[in-house]
């Protein structure tokens, strides 16, 4: 049996958001390792709407809180979708977090995260363009692409590369997979339902670099 606290940084589809069960991919993660014989201590530190710049401010605090030199702990992040999408409101008219700030942005979470033991990277997953722009409130809107997604998503797997830090592109994996398409489509087309949540732990799951370290 391992036994492994992991911290997860990311926004609002780490945290789950449009999961009626609220377990999202990361608690559902845990599970799994549990019905493996694992022991994993799930720290789910997504904040809906986080770019990497917010998410960086506030990530060392948090982890450092839970991530404790005595216990074998890992650091997962999963930011950055948020840094694609143009935002139209009063305080910004364009990117978020334009793309070479984004890749180093997140590349720096991972250099400091490596004090808490081996890091992960998860790169964006799809959305439905033709469901775009999201707008939660009036006087603010999101607009989200895939084709910015993928320019986002190759260049950190490229970033991950130079530094050593196992990545994990789900654009790739997930773009063109009916299923996550559906439980985007029932949703906002940006947040799945229960259903993409469970194919996103699966996908994760599987992923040998994380098998390596449970396993």
């Amino acid at each position: 049996m391992t036994q492994l606290r992991v911290g997860f940084v990311g926004d609002s589809i780490t945290n789950g958001t449009g999961d009626a069960t609220l377990l999202g991919w990361t608690l559902r993660l845990g599970q799994a390792e549990g019905a493996r014989g694992h022991d994993v201590t799930v720290y789910n530190l997504g904040v809906r709407a986080d770019t990497s710049e917010m998410a960086a401010a506030r990530f060392e605090v948090e982890c450092g809180a839970r991530l404790q030199p005595a216990f074998s702990c890992a650091t997962m992040l999963a930011i950055g979708i948020n840094d694609s999408a143009d935002e139209d409101s009063t305080q910004r008219k364009g990117r978020r977090v334009p793309l070479e700030a984004s890749v180093e942005i997140i590349a720096g979470m991972a250099e400091t995260a490596r004090q808490w033991g081996p890091v992960f990277w998860v790169g964006p997953t799809p959305v439905v363009d033709a469901m775009m722009p999201l707008a939660p409130f009036p006087g603010l809107s999101f607009g989200f692409s895939n084709a910015t997604i993928a320019e986002y998503g190759a260049a950190y797997a490229a970033r991950a590369a130079e530094l050593g830090v196992p990545y994990l592109n789900l654009f790739a994996a997930l773009r063109d997979d009916a299923d996550f398409t559906a439980a985007l489509q029932a949703n906002d087309g940006l947040h799945p339902v229960t259903a993409g949540y469970e194919i996103m732990c699966a996908r994760i799951g599987e992923w040998p670099a994380w098998r390596a370290l449970l396993d």
